[in-house]
């Protein structure tokens, strides 16, 4: 089988769908198939991957630095147009969602849709547009363009019903979330993180790996976890990720007089990554904008309790009373939740463990990328049947 993903997101964004695609992209080609990305130039990016092309891009640095395709170029053509595909997989509904429609339909083969986002949770990232309106015309582009696709692919089952209440009646909606890769993940190493960072082995480290931007809710998160710092002498707060808010999130920080407990990291690398989730002891989240969030599936792999902010996407994921807790967006209660397993070792440890064994049954990367391939097997098996009828 002969693949084309099409995605406005791609690497070197640490985030969300360029993760999403580079697990798929690896687990399939595992598998023996083929995988063709169709993503924006990147300034200053080279790719190893020979498989990758870059349609040209305007540079952008609206909040997080970010690359629009320019969803036309006569060499990505003439590429595509060699290319025996099989199936069309896109990432988003517009710019290089387009394209992947477009090419579909020229190659008669089916178009696979990947609904990862809450379009009314990041409407703000769109400058000089009313939220409201460009929530609207964001959602109602991308029911459109689901309604005309082979089948929709959500990241957990609470997304789906979410989109079918925004008008899309396409039948084929199926819930696969993005898979841990596991190797990514082997032999971690806890000490080497919290030596460099000077926590101690009897201090609880609450740890969060996310985008420091609005629709992540990290000033919430912040507030919360400093009036549990000031509770607990032996408690400290890691944050890696950046964004356009983490002035502001070091400035409320050096405002409570607790800089010396929050340590801000900023982007850790890939081959990293497993070593800063391994340091941490609680997981803390409070986005209300994911549709999966791959952090916590991450978290729950590298067996860390979570408390999460209860909401959509985070519900699919997190088992309230086993994995970890789920709350209000009260700032109390989730200090309440969060002392909890501050003072019980023992709920930690069982919590940590059942969401570490229920991230290998059902979130690894080769689990979730079989069942892509099922559902791709059998749009171009019905694909098939009717262009023969």
């Amino acid at each position: 089988m002969k693949i084309a993903i099409f995605t406005n997101n791609y690497l070197p964004n640490p985030y969300g769908v360029s993760g999403s695609v580079e697990s798929f992209r690896k687990e399939f080609e595992k598998l023996g198939y083929e995988v063709y990305i169709f993503a924006p130039r990147w300034k200053g990016y080279r790719d190893n991957n020979p498989k990758v092309f870059r349609y040209p891009a305007i540079e952008t640095n609206i909040k997080i630095k970010f690359p629009i395709a320019i969803p036309h170029s006569s060499k990505i053509s003439k590429i595509l147009d060699k290319l025996d595909l099989d199936v069309v997989h896109s990432q988003h509904p517009n710019l290089l969602g387009s394209a992947a429609m477009r090419w579909a339909k020229k190659k008669n083969i089916p178009l696979i849709f990947t609904w990862h986002t809450l379009y009314d949770k990041y409407a703000h990232f769109l400058p000089f547009i009313p939220e409201k309106f460009a929530a609207w015309l964001a959602i109602r582009n991308a029911r459109n363009y689901a309604n005309k696709c082979d089948a929709v692919i959500v990241p957990t089952p609470s997304v789906g019903e979410i989109v079918k209440k925004w008008g899309v009646t396409n039948k084929n909606i199926i819930a696969i979330p993005t898979g841990v890769e596991e190797k990514q993940f082997a032999t971690p190493d806890r000490e080497s993180v919290r030596e460099k960072y000077n926590i101690n082995s009897d201090e609880i480290l609450l740890f969060v790996m996310t985008r420091l931007t609005e629709e992540k809710n990290m000033e919430f998160l912040v507030d919360a976890v400093l009036d549990i710092l000031k509770k607990n002498n032996n408690a400290k707060f890691m944050i890696c990720g950046d964004g356009n808010i983490k002035e502001n999130l070091i400035r409320k920080v050096a405002e409570a007089g607790l800089a010396d407990k929050v340590i801000f990291i900023g982007i850790v690398s890939d081959s990293e990554k497993k070593n800063y989730y391994a340091a941490g002891d609680i997981f803390v989240y409070a986005s209300k904008s994911e549709t999966q969030g791959m952090v916590l599936t991450e978290a729950m792999y590298s067996q860390l309790p979570i408390v999460a902010v209860r909401a959509i996407g985070v519900c699919d994921v997190v088992e309230d009373g086993k994995t970890g807790f789920l709350v209000s967006e009260d700032k109390k209660e989730f200090a309440n939740a969060a002392q909890k397993l501050i003072d019980d070792e023992n709920m930690r440890k069982n919590f940590g463990e059942e969401a570490g064994r229920m991230a290998r049954e059902n979130y690894t990367a080769k689990v979730c990328a079989k069942r892509m391939l099922e559902v791709y097997t059998e749009a171009i098996l019905t694909f098939n049947a009717r262009k023969a009828q």
